[in-house]
């Protein structure tokens, strides 16, 4: 897990936090739920039929299409924060770019400051600065071919101080989430804060005006106890239910046409069943995915092959149901004290991502930052080992997709 780090990064920037629309109903339109049980029935001409949202943009429709079809042979290189989080603060080009030569694949975002409560929106403000930062990467990946997820590291409803258990009494915890759900005391603060995330979506657009798709991650890691909508503070009914508002509020009532939405635990399942145990249903999800830190670290062999067992239970559900597989979060974080593990990307984790004719669309490294990294940037010791990986077959970096946004001819 990236918890430590990322709550490093969270004290340090609550730190700086000391300087410091009206909505439309729409019919939801038709959603094939259980899509037949063969494989691969999608076509370019029923595509639309498959996701989540029938009104999807054809842009969202082709991105859904190519990372299905790009699943069959490739899988999708991408690192969250990749244009401005690097090694050592050495700015510049992206990381893997200065690795390899080309880009990510896959830009991750987040929509935490965006969405923070410390911004208003105003251009000396840090949190909004940092939300423009934000739009103006996810433009530029999108320029590039680049396909753009989005995480939310979303702080609890009370205080909006932290997403972290740790720092929540224990009424908090226990009342938090279940808070957000329709009825809730915070529900309409919840609303809010999907307004702002409606607000940004539906006004990136492209350089001929047209909006640029997404894949949204609400919720994620919800089966640890770290975030307030872990599983220890709500039941499977309540997670679907926050799951399937938040897909339904932003689709029907903010009409918000550009997203795919992505569903992803993290690893403590080993079964399809454990996996569905708090799966909101295939008309809300358009990406079955899993975040997996644990089995990669230093776990040799045997931590390969655990992944590549759960990541077959993705592949297989997204196979017959007609979904795109993920791994959307995972890496190994080398720093002055931990050295990297030989050949971790070249096989371990190549092997986890392809063995047993799997079929992964794409892979989110976390972000680098000063005193660690995820990936290499071409001048550590483990540099030729991602490069190798990046060379693979099955492997693609932003020069080796296909137009993403465009349905084949």
């Amino acid at each position: 897990m990236k918890t430590t780090f990322l709550k490093i990064a969270f004290l340090s920037l609550s730190i700086l936090t000391i300087m410091s629309c009206s909505s439309d109903n729409e019919d939801p339109g038709k959603v094939i739920v259980d899509p037949p049980m063969q494989d691969d029935p999608l076509t370019t001409s029923n595509a639309a039929n498959y996701i989540v949202d029938a009104s999807a943009t054809k842009e969202t429709v082709a991105l859904f299409y190519n990372l299905k079809r790009l699943a069959q042979t490739k899988t999708a290189i991408g690192q969250q924060d990749a244009f401005n989080s690097f090694y050592q603060d050495a700015g510049g080009d992206s990381d893997i770019k200065k690795n390899t030569g080309f880009d990510p694949a896959v830009l991750g975002s987040d929509f935490m400051f965006i969405t923070d409560k410390n911004n208003n929106e105003q251009s000396n403000n840090w949190f909004y600065q940092q939300e423009q930062k934000i739009i103006a990467d996810t433009k530029a990946a999108y320029a590039k071919g680049i396909i753009n997820t989005f995480s939310w590291h979303l702080r609890e409803p009370y205080n909006e101080d932290s997403f972290y258990t740790a720092d929540m009494t224990s009424e908090q915890k226990s009342t938090a989430f279940r808070s957000i759900l329709p009825g809730g005391a915070n529900n309409e603060w919840y609303k809010k804060k999907l307004d702002k995330v409606a607000s940004v979506v539906s006004n990136l657009k492209g350089s001929n005006g047209e909006l640029i798709p997404i894949i949204f991650r609400p919720f994620h890691e919800f089966d640890g106890s770290w975030f307030w909508w872990g599983a220890d503070f709500c039941t499977a009914d309540e997670y679907k239910k926050a799951y399937q508002f938040t897909v339904d509020y932003l689709k029907n009532t903010k009409g918000v046409h550009n997203i795919l939405y992505a569903f992803s635990p993290d690893n403590s399942y080993t079964t399809e069943a454990n996996y569905l145990s708090r799966y909101p249903g295939d008309k809300y999800v358009d990406i079955i995915g899993m975040d997996n830190y644990g089995d990669f670290n230093n776990q040799g062999q045997t931590g390969s092959d655990r992944a590549n067992t759960k990541l077959k239970i993705l592949s297989d559900y997204a196979k017959a149901k007609v979904k795109i597989a993920a791994l959307t979060e995972t890496g190994y974080r080398v720093t002055s004290t931990t050295p990297a593990i030989t050949d971790w990307f070249s096989s371990l984790l190549y092997n986890a991502l392809t063995k047993n004719d799997i079929q992964i669309s794409y892979v989110m490294f976390w972000n680098n930052n000063t005193d660690g990294y995820y990936v290499p940037n071409g001048s550590v010791s483990n540099t030729a080992d991602f490069k190798t990986y990046s060379l693979k077959t099955k492997s693609a970096l932003v020069n080796s997709l296909p137009k993403m946004y465009e349905m084949p001819k």
